[in-house]
């Protein structure tokens, strides 16, 4: 089962096996062949497990002419061309530079500056980073000609303080120093290309700079890494068939999960991207799960959020941002909107002139967030066993038995975390904890006559909930009352009545003065 023969190969970290059998990848060189011939100065922000790194090493191949490797691929007669005249490249990632001072990141920068030369043979004549990288594209372009340079994670290290707003500044000073090489030596450049997770800011690395040219909001190349649909089902059909044989269900219907879990991210405002890294998981494992978060959520994520109100993930689904919300600040310093959009857990829904619309892609982001939250927000400890038993309870309708989970789970979270929280926070950590859970689970869906607090949706089964909250126990009854009236009058449950599943209701009302729930 080996498909079609193409490149970018993800989850693979060397060209030298790009062909080997059973790989999961799809042919991008014709997105970089317009890219190396239309221009020269390029950034790319994407979130991680994205296809960045992979992308760098395609360009890599094609400007040092391996002509092997792209036969039968969109670029193999240009790649066979620039065979005559290989370009040299110079090829750094910044993930592995040392973080946790700025003195460790100028000795491991000067490391690498000193492993090129090596490499290259050439002498080092300064001893600070930016003059050693002079050195190198000068001597090197006397002796080769313009020269291609590729920088991957350009932010890591930055990300990696982002808790301490002094470090990270002083870090962002040392990369500067290296980053602005890139302009003083422009005239002996063929082509730049920078990746990150963090969009550039002119007031920060590259400050001195005004010649990238920013693809990562741009139509053009909105596609440049990860899977359109059309990708997905025509290059990876056999996969596709297996994994629908091994799961037990038809082409079509694993297609439609395949799509509410990875589907959804957008860059440009109108191109719907797989996660790359998630489907080939899925496909080659034969089950749906996080694999994104899984892989390990990188800890400035988690830093940030331990530092920045973020109390309510459904404040962010549908909220409309201007065009340039990720332009005007650092990532340490900007606000969630801009953190969650960058971090790949908010993308693009809709685009309207200068206004873009935002949600969570998709399933698997919005339940790992989930996951995040109520570890690293709500403080819910031993989530993960909550999650299968309110699962099993939910699922067969038992709504006594998830209140009493559910308040288990309440009675678990610090006691000063509940300082002037009202309904939106109950009925907030009740959604993490189904969609922690992998329930389908959302909050405030539009009907034509309201918003019901908490849909859950089984195969065979659907929950309607509304979350009432009452400051002691002598409101409780009213405000039971007043969710069932609430439920009836507005109809909630009307959407869902056309089909055949069973439909249950419920008014989960909070007791705040016991910061518990009952029925």
């Amino acid at each position: 089962m080996g498909g079609k023969l193409l490149t970018l190969p993800i989850g693979v970290q060397s060209f030298d096996i790009l062909r080997q059998d059973n790989l999961l990848y799809v042919d991008k060189t014709a997105r970089l062949q317009e890219l190396v011939t239309s221009g020269r100065r390029y950034f790319l922000s994407r979130p991680r497990r994205f296809g960045k790194s992979l992308t760098l090493s395609t360009l890599d191949a094609m400007f040092s002419g391996e002509v092997e490797l792209f036969k039968g691929l969109a670029a193999e007669d240009w790649v066979t061309k620039q065979a005559a005249h290989p370009a040299p490249v110079l090829r750094f990632d910044m993930s592995r530079m040392q973080s946790d001072s700025t003195e460790g990141l100028k000795k491991t920068l000067v490391e690498m500056l000193k492993r090129t030369a090596r490499r290259f043979k050439l002498g080092l004549r300064s001893d600070t980073v930016g003059g050693m990288f002079e050195d190198i594209v000068e001597d090197l372009y006397e002796r080769c000609g313009q020269l291609v340079i590729l920088i991957d994670e350009y932010d890591k290290p930055i990300l990696d303080n982002i808790g301490d707003l002094n470090a990270s500044d002083e870090i962002r000073q040392t990369l500067r120093s290296f980053y602005t090489v890139l302009k003083s030596c422009d005239e002996y450049l063929r082509f730049v290309m920078l990746t990150g997770i963090s969009k550039f800011s002119k007031t920060g690395v590259f400050s001195a700079m005004n010649n990238l040219e920013d693809l990562s909001m741009d139509w053009q190349y909105g596609d440049i890494v990860g899977y359109t649909q059309d990708e997905l089902e025509d290059n990876f059909a056999d996969w596709i068939d297996d994994a629908a044989a091994r799961m037990e269900l038809t082409r079509s219907s694993l297609l439609k999960q395949l799509e509410d879990y990875y589907d959804g991210f957008c860059f440009d405002g109108k191109t719907s991207l797989y996660n790359p890294f998630s489907i080939m998981q899925c496909l080659k494992k034969g089950r749906f799960s996080n694999y994104w978060y899984d892989s390990g959520s990188p800890s400035f994520i988690v830093t940030y959020m331990s530092q920045h109100s973020i109390k309510d993930p459904e404040m962010y689904c549908g909220i409309t941002v201007k065009e340039d919300f990720t332009s005007s600040q650092e990532i340490e310093r900007t606000d969630p909107v801009s953190f969650l959009y960058q971090a790949g857990y908010l993308t693009i829904k809709e685009k309207e002139e200068q206004e873009l619309t935002l949600d969570y892609p998709n399933r698997e982001v919005r339940d790992s967030i989930s996951s995040m939250y109520l570890e690293h927000v709500y403080h819910v400890e031993s989530y993960g066993g909550l999650g299968s038993q309110i699962w099993k309870a939910l699922k067969g309708g038992n709504i006594t038995k998830v209140v009493e989970l559910y308040n288990v789970a309440l009675a678990s979270i610090p006691y000063e975390d509940y300082a002037d929280q009202g309904e939106n926070w109950y009925r907030s950590l009740f959604l993490m904890l189904l969609r922690g859970a992998g329930i389908t689970a959302n909050g405030e869906i539009h009907t034509n006559k309201g918003r019901p607090d908490v849909i859950a949706q089984f195969p065979e089964q659907v929950i309607v909930l509304e979350f009432k909250y009452a400051k002691d126990n002598l409101e409780i009854e009213r405000k039971r009352a007043e969710g069932q009236k609430q439920i009836r009058d507005k109809n909630y449950a009307s959407p869902y009545e056309a089909g055949s599943r069973e439909i249950t209701t419920a008014v989960i009302v909070i007791d705040g003065e016991k910061r518990a729930a009952v029925l």
